[in-house]
């Protein structure tokens, strides 16, 4: 774990609940049980048109709502993958444009995923967070 200090008390919850975990293996099978609690997400939504580019897994991205509060659904066909959708949809979803424009996924660096991840997930959950951060703009 890291000493980076978390402003956003939903990134400090990630954290404080990663430190629980003793080694990486634990912390992967935990990401694993975190995108298995994802909501379901309708087949309908997995469309080319909402499917995420720039990820190695199937990722689908659905948002809804405006600059006052955007809701994000998603999910892959990775299970880790799956897992990191989970904790970004927990740090951005259900936000105002605002919010999550003005912050910054420092769970990442918190947990030690950085360290952890191969670059294919790494470069996903990047193509992720942008695409929340383009949605919030745009919104």
């Amino acid at each position: 774990m890291s000493d980076i200090e978390l402003t956003d008390p939903i990134q400090q919850e990630i954290a404080e609940e990663f430190s629980f975990f003793g080694d990486w293996s634990e912390r992967y099978q935990y990401l694993i049980d975190l995108g298995r609690k994802l909501p379901p997400f309708p087949e309908a939504w997995r469309t080319e048109a909402n499917r995420l580019h720039g990820c190695q897994s199937m990722v689908w991205v659905v948002s809804e709502g405006d600059a006052d509060r955007l809701v994000f659904h998603a999910i892959s066909d990775s299970s880790i993958v799956s897992g990191l959708v989970a904790l970004t949809l927990r740090v951005y979803s259900g936000r105002s444009a605002k919010d999550i424009l003005a912050t910054e996924p420092q769970f990442i660096e918190a947990i030690g995923l950085g360290k952890h991840l191969s670059v294919t997930r790494a470069n996903g959950l990047a193509a992720l967070i942008a695409k929340i951060k383009d949605t919030a703009a745009q919104a």
